[in-house]
């Protein structure tokens, strides 16, 4: 299996500490937040990766290299200007192949153990997500899980995406080059009842301010 780390944002609700450092590049706990997940991966024996960028791309390269260093194979979808999140997927599927992939947020931090991910979704489902506890800044959450598995776009509980999943490549089977959202094709999966999805409450948090990123080293 290969999994992808989304690396290609700016980061505006991080400035002044992005204008000269891409936000997967900052530290938490004296290691880059992209070295934490590179090395969860390897230990679940995910160690063929892609990572998008776009904003001092070029930093992200040179701090990680092929990703020997980390037991990995790392390659680079350069996206010049950032495509968004589906649109950055859809660029890069040409390097994650044909099979299923992981794809995870490269400006969270998380304990979760990607080993949970390696046999899902199954052959019927398009996508497998983790989802967590509504957060402070989104107390209203982003989709429902059922008792069953299954996740819809919306219920009467909803929980907060985690920015970790995993996705059959027919997800973005009718889709263009270009900039796009993610979301809508989510929803369109959990239209067709092909969506399942797990609850993830240990540590995680969305790296998205500098109060946040003090909050977790501290």
């Amino acid at each position: 299996m290969k999994a992808m780390i989304l690396a290609a944002g700016r980061g505006e609700r991080m400035r002044p500490l992005t204008d000269k450092t891409p936000k997967p590049l900052l530290k938490v706990a004296g290691k880059a937040l992209i070295e934490h997940h590179i090395e969860a991966l390897v230990k679940a024996g995910i160690t063929d990766l892609v990572i998008n960028h776009a904003w001092l791309g070029s930093q992200l390269e040179q701090y990680l290299g092929d990703g020997r260093k980390y037991g990995a194979k790392i390659q680079y979808s350069d996206e010049g200007k950032a495509l968004e999140t589906g649109g950055g997927i859809y660029k890069a599927l040409e390097l994650l192949g044909n099979n299923r992939f992981l794809v995870i947020n490269g400006d969270i931090f998380t304990q979760f153990s990607f080993e949970q991910l390696l046999d899902k979704p199954q052959s019927d489902n398009l996508v497998h997500l983790v989802l967590v506890p509504n957060p402070e800044h989104n107390p209203k959450g982003d989709f429902c899980l059922q008792d069953t598995g299954r996740v819809f776009s919306s219920g009467p509980v909803n929980d907060t995406f985690s920015g970790i999943a995993a996705y059959q490549p027919e997800v973005f089977a009718n889709c263009k080059p270009g900039s796009f959202p993610l979301a809508p094709l989510l929803r369109q999966a959990m239209d067709q009842n092909r969506a399942t999805g797990q609850l993830y409450e240990g540590l995680w948090t969305d790296v998205g301010t500098p109060e946040r990123l003090d909050e977790i080293n501290q």
